[in-house]
């Protein structure tokens, strides 16, 4: 894994990344060659051009992250990546097209971009067949070695079943902490020298899967494999950097206080965090006020009751606030007062509601609690008073998802499809916990720009 802006991206996806930019770059230049070709025109110095070049490359890569390219069932499944990529090479197309008239010569020309676009698309497609094939392999994969042999040593081994995982087990070890569940371990005492046995096997990093860690932790053999250059993990950051949440069923507090991160409080971040929120939820407002006033009156012909509709949620740390929605649901869908899980083809939702609430235009007039102060445009979502009141008596850590703001879109809204019961808060706790430990506005950005995939596939939409 590379870990940048203290967030992982697997190294297939930062060699594919990188990849795809140099095509990029190919193929916006072979597209200006071809067409001065065709007019017969002076091809110029690259240099008067390499703006333009760029700006062509950086752009559509912007809206392959957005519209979830090299997410993994566009890396694994070539027919998933070729929609995927012409959506992006389509909407980098479209935007491209109105930054020529806005900044002339920033661009390609109108004309080169068509060409580009289908050159792009090629190369792009082409990448994928030669290099998907590798990348399943064993080329990009780590080798590990699990100390442990237990139920937690065998959630390693499954994660490391899927064929989207960066890593194969070579091998595990019983610490005599526990029952083994893994029948293929060998016990400790049957290997003399176990930094020997790990450089055999060739090993590049050992993960710590103890059942009981008190008095259990084999100190002795982590130093010597740790000083022979291997990387020694516990198995709470091993899932942390895999699958990208924090895992409740191997975290302890010690981890969450002496690890990296919960950095989100920096005042140079904050306030960068504050200016965006501003800028772009006037900005939002704005442009999208005629939608929601268009939408409002829809919502007023197809149902009885308010076009909006405010609620009492959960803020930064622990303070109620309102939030305000168009209202998708039937006027009276609490009539006995008692706050209700949404479920799937809910039949409070309304027809018009159904629409918005798959294109989360519901969503669009909460940039005014954005701008207020009261959200941000990313983080946690908010949660009602009586669901975080339940929660926090069954879940740990619960309260810690309120030490950053909420916001209208987060980690967890685009890796994990609906929260609508106890299990699924669990599950988007682990990311919001992600979130909040690793913020940068780095991550801010990357959420932003995948927002759009969940937008166009309504993923999660309930």
């Amino acid at each position: 894994m590379f870990r940048l802006f203290k967030h992982y991206v697997p190294h297939a996806v930062v060699l594919m990344g990188l990849i795809d930019f140099v095509l990029l770059c190919i193929a916006a230049e072979t597209a200006w060659q071809l067409r001065v070709m065709q007019i017969g025109s002076d091809d110029g110095p690259f240099a008067d051009r390499i703006v333009a070049v760029l700006s062509f490359a950086i752009l559509l890569q912007i809206a392959m992250i957005a519209v979830g390219v090299y997410g993994t069932d566009a890396l694994l499944r070539l027919r998933f990546a070729i929609a995927r990529l012409a959506v992006a090479v389509s909407l980098g197309i479209i935007f491209l097209s109105l930054m020529f008239f806005l900044l002339p010569g920033s661009t390609l020309w109108r004309s080169i971009l068509l060409y580009a676009m289908f050159l792009s698309i090629a190369m792009l497609i082409g990448n994928r067949i030669i290099l998907g094939g590798i990348l399943g392999t064993g080329a990009f994969r780590r080798r590990l070695l699990v100390l442990g042999a237990g139920r937690r040593a065998q959630r390693i081994q499954e994660l490391g079943e899927r064929p989207d995982s960066g890593f194969v087990v070579v091998g595990f070890i019983g610490m005599g902490d526990g029952q083994h569940v893994i029948d293929e371990a060998i016990n400790r005492s049957a290997i003399r020298n176990l930094s020997n046995y790990v450089e055999k096997l060739n090993v590049s990093e050992v993960v710590l899967a103890l059942e009981e860690r008190r008095n259990a932790l084999p100190l002795q053999d982590l130093l010597r494999i740790k000083t022979t250059g291997v990387h020694v993990n516990d198995i709470s950051s091993f899932f942390e950097r895999e699958t990208g949440r924090v895992d409740l069923d191997s975290v302890n507090p010690s981890w969450l206080i002496f690890s990296d991160g919960f950095s989100s409080g920096r005042w140079l971040s904050s306030i960068a965090k504050r200016l965006f929120d501003v800028l772009a939820s006037l900005s939002l407002l704005i442009i999208f006020l005629p939608i929601i006033l268009l939408f409002a009156l829809l919502v007023k012909l197809d149902s009885k009751g308010p076009a909006f509709f405010r609620q009492q949620r959960v803020g930064l740390f622990g303070q109620p606030f309102s939030i305000i929605k168009l209202r998708s649901m039937k006027s009276d869908a609490e009539g006995d007062g008692k706050a209700v899980w949404a479920e799937e083809n809910d039949p409070r939702i309304t027809r018009i509601g159904r629409f918005i609430r798959r294109t989360r235009i519901d969503e669009l007039p909460q940039a005014w609690s954005v701008l207020k102060g009261e959200m941000s445009f990313v983080g946690p979502r908010p949660e009602r008073p009586e669901f975080v009141a339940d929660l926090e008596t069954k879940m740990r850590f619960y309260a810690e998802r309120h030490m950053v703001k909420p916001g209208i879109t987060g980690w967890a809204q685009i890796n994990y499809p609906y929260g609508a019961s106890t299990e699924d808060a669990r599950h988007k706790l682990e990311y919001d916990l992600y979130y909040a430990k690793n913020y940068t506005p780095f991550l801010d950005i990357l959420i932003l720009l995948q927002t759009l995939r969940v937008v166009l596939w309504a993923d999660g939409a309930r």
